[in-house]
């Protein structure tokens, strides 16, 4: 969240992020990269049906449902319509956050050294989910446009307040299927942002990454299951 403190005494200028799905805009005494001004998650005429929040809100649960099953019917479809690769990857597009490429690459390289059954690789074009930036009254999060797309908008005051390569990697969470748990420890990746800014844990824990790894050996069956059916 932004606070009077963080407003520059120099600046009074009021910086405006325009998003289609209706972002607050917020005030900050540096100036926000091009990119952020320009992006635009949610298409025009569309609404975010849910988000699931690095600090918590009452509709996160529905937000990660959302953003997950965005996901893992994006890669079901990839899947089904090539049943002989071998792996199952989820691709990703970062070139709308250029300020958090260094922690999205560090967020996709913890995961990926974290579980078996789904990796995370860059791209760009043909992607599963896209990064965002810029400035949010509500922080970062997962959500989806309501098109069956997802994305993960990164907060620029929240990244500073808390542990950044965490905030993504939370984030980045919910791409693989986990939920917000506010009320863990620090040790729970998916504490987000419940035990305070001097957590920094970077790294899910033995449930979470149990969960993930069985998420996307069963998810992904039935997904793909399920598409082959209506074909």
């Amino acid at each position: 969240m932004l606070s009077s403190r963080m407003r520059s005494k120099t600046s009074r200028r009021l910086l405006a992020l325009t998003l289609g799905f209706g972002l607050a805009s917020a005030a900050l005494g540096t100036a926000v990269p091009a990119s952020a001004r320009q992006a635009d998650p949610a298409p025009a005429g569309s609404t975010a049906v849910a988000s699931a929040r690095y600090s918590g809100s009452a509709e996160d649960t529905a937000g990660n449902k959302a953003f997950f099953e965005a996901v893992l019917n994006s890669v079901a479809k990839k899947q089904a319509a090539n049943p002989s690769l071998a792996s199952v990857t989820v691709y990703y597009n970062a070139s709308q956050a250029p300020t958090f490429r260094s922690q999205i690459a560090s967020s996709a390289s913890i995961w990926n050294s974290s579980v078996s059954n789904v990796k995370l690789q860059a791209t760009t074009s043909g992607a599963d989910f896209t990064y965002y930036e810029g400035n949010d009254s509500r922080g970062s999060y997962a959500s989806t446009n309501g098109h069956g797309r997802g994305y993960i908008f990164l907060d620029y005051a929240q990244n500073r307040q808390y542990d950044s390569i965490r905030v993504t990697a939370h984030e980045t969470g919910h791409v693989l299927g986990l939920p917000d748990h506010y009320s863990g420890p620090c040790s729970e990746l998916m504490s987000g942002g419940g035990p305070g800014t001097s957590c920094t844990n970077r790294y899910p824990n033995a449930a979470e990454r149990s969960r993930v790894n069985q998420l996307w050996v069963n998810g992904l069956a039935k997904a793909v299951a399920k598409l082959n059916k209506t074909r």
